[in-house]
């Protein structure tokens, strides 16, 4: 399905992200800010991806969404830190396609695909100031629409923004031994006198994606938790594991005890977690069950 895209057509780009946005809104599982699913079901859950073109084929495949018909029984995929390549042309980066394609995934399969909000995404809808080895992420970002649009670049724009405005803030997965959160991170400890947790229980404002006032904004640029935050999340939210991305990981995979896992699937030590929602693993047994994407 994603090799037959047409990436080149704003109006066929246009309409993909229509349409992704479209499915975000509608699909069965979205309840406020998040979307929720339960068991039995499997999971494949992942960390950052930042244009990963090869490691988001083999998490697509993973997930068994490659063919032309996916069963609709099949494995959840949760996707977030879609954009902002470290590999650029001329100096543009051109992940609107990887951007794209995952709008398209969301379309065809709205109760499987979960394109989680992270800060690289919230930074292009807000034009957030994102700065990764001296490139100016957003600016870059723009450049690669204004060069392969051209008069049609703002509309495409439009498009991409209503995509990630629409992008859950979670994956609530609740399971007979306690409940997962997956998400791009938490708020930082500092952050959780001004951070509203009932963020994820009703639909996201303006105020929520405001940069470092939101509790959305908050939620997907924070950093350090520690246990004593992280036990008060499990009493406020009711969740005992948390999937998160944000941090590197130069092996692939951290563990933050006592219970939240984070994971990169970008680099070349990138990685999977594969979930049983029947059998949902301690903070620690997930460390040991990741997948390695690279197969060198």
């Amino acid at each position: 399905m994603l090799a037959d895209l047409d990436l080149k057509d704003p109006v066929a780009v246009r309409r993909l992200f229509e349409a992704g946005a479209e499915a975000c809104r509608d699909a069965a599982c979205r309840e406020g800010s998040i979307e929720i699913i339960g068991t039995p079901g499997r999971l494949i859950a992942t960390g950052d991806l930042h244009d990963n073109p090869v490691h988001l084929a083999r998490l697509v495949a993973a997930a068994g969404l490659d063919g032309d018909a996916p069963p609709p029984d099949g494995p959840h995929l949760t996707l977030h830190e879609i954009i902002h390549s470290d590999r650029l042309l001329n100096g543009m980066d051109f992940s609107y396609r990887a951007l794209a394609r995952v709008a398209a995934l969301k379309a065809a399969s709205p109760e499987r695909v979960h394109p989680l909000l992270a800060n690289h995404e919230l930074a292009q809808l807000t034009g957030g100031a994102v700065i990764k080895d001296g490139v100016r992420c957003v600016d870059a970002f723009d450049d690669a629409l204004d060069y392969q649009f051209d008069d049609d670049a703002p509309l495409v724009r439009k498009s991409i923004k209503r995509f990630i405005r629409s992008m859950p803030l979670a994956l609530r997965c609740v399971t007979p031994r306690g409940d997962i959160l997956c998400a791009h991170s938490l708020p930082g400890p500092a952050m959780m006198g001004r951070f509203d947790p009932t963020v994820l229980e009703r639909e996201l404002t303006e105020e929520d994606i405001a940069p470092r006032t939101g509790s959305a904004h908050m939620m997907v640029w924070g950093r350090k938790y520690d246990a004593d935050q992280l036990e008060d999340l499990v009493e406020r939210w009711g969740v005992n594991l948390f999937v998160l991305g944000h941090e590197h990981a130069p092996n692939g995979v951290h563990l933050v005890p006592p219970n939240a896992v984070v994971l990169n699937s970008d680099h070349e030590r990138g990685v999977y977690l594969p979930i049983d929602l029947a059998r949902k693993p301690l903070a620690a047994e997930a460390v040991a069950m990741v997948v390695r994407l690279s197969t060198g």
